[in-house]
């Protein structure tokens, strides 16, 4: 019996050293090259695909210098404020959320609040499947610390904007800038930018386009946020008073 075990121990072990050492690798690389695909992308195509639908998988990575700093500063305004300092999660947001879902839940509402970095969002979009379940959200916590590790902020930002969903089939700023407002993203207004962050929760059932009052609200919202930012976003930038 204690054969067996010092086996599996042996077995657990080896396999353990092999996926944290290409994983490491993998995010390492990550850190250069850009991001050909993701598993959502692959997953999108499926589901287009059985439904009958035209496959359509935009996408065209560009450098951060080439993407707008208004675009930069709403997706910070809009999904995650404390990005520039926190080390890839943001436990106040945690507890925040927190407190806000279980008054939700008292009043009986769906409604819930996330509270989610972009580094986390990086990691599940740059390198996991999409799917809700303890064994990605353990992976995740894993992978942001590994972004963490060995990106800078600048280089999260870059393969966020360059893979994010903005739109059924649409990923990343440049797809985005180019389908919705016909410009690249390096021209995007403050305006066009803040609706495109505004759409982030939920791209497949707001659209940038073609804005709800809903988008138009957050929109507003995100803007008057970049205004208090300065209207620019600076990585250097020490922090800031609460908005």
């Amino acid at each position: 019996m204690n054969g067996w075990l010092s086996k599996i121990w042996h077995w657990l072990l080896k396999a353990a050293m092999w996926f944290f050492g290409i994983t490491f690798i993998w995010v390492l690389i990550y850190r250069f090259v850009p991001v050909p695909y993701t598993i959502l992308m692959f997953q999108r195509c499926v589901e287009q695909k059985w439904n009958s639908t035209e496959v359509r998988l935009q996408k065209d990575w560009v450098p951060l210098d080439k993407i707008s700093n208004h675009l930069q500063l709403a997706v910070v305004c809009s999904e995650d404020q404390r990005f520039l300092w926190h080390h890839g999660f943001d436990f106040e947001a945690m507890k925040e959320a927190m407190e806000y879902n279980q008054k939700q839940k008292a009043k009986k509402k769906k409604r819930v609040r996330g509270a989610s970095t972009i580094t986390q969002q990086t990691a599940k979009n740059a390198f996991l499947f999409p799917t809700r379940s303890y064994l990605r959200k353990g992976l995740e916590v894993y992978f942001t610390l590994l972004i963490e590790l060995l990106w800078n902020k600048e280089r999260i930002m870059e393969v966020y904007l360059n893979v994010i969903e903005f739109g059924d089939g649409i990923y990343g700023a440049e797809a985005a800038a180019q389908h919705f407002f016909k410009k690249s993203c390096y021209k995007l207004t403050t305006a066009e930018a803040a609706r495109l962050a505004a759409v982030l929760p939920a791209p497949l059932r707001f659209n940038a386009g073609k804005p709800s009052g809903y988008v138009l609200s957050r929109q507003a919202h995100i803007q008057t946020q970049m205004m208090l930012w300065g209207g620019s976003l600076d990585y250097d930038m020490q922090p800031v008073e609460e908005k």
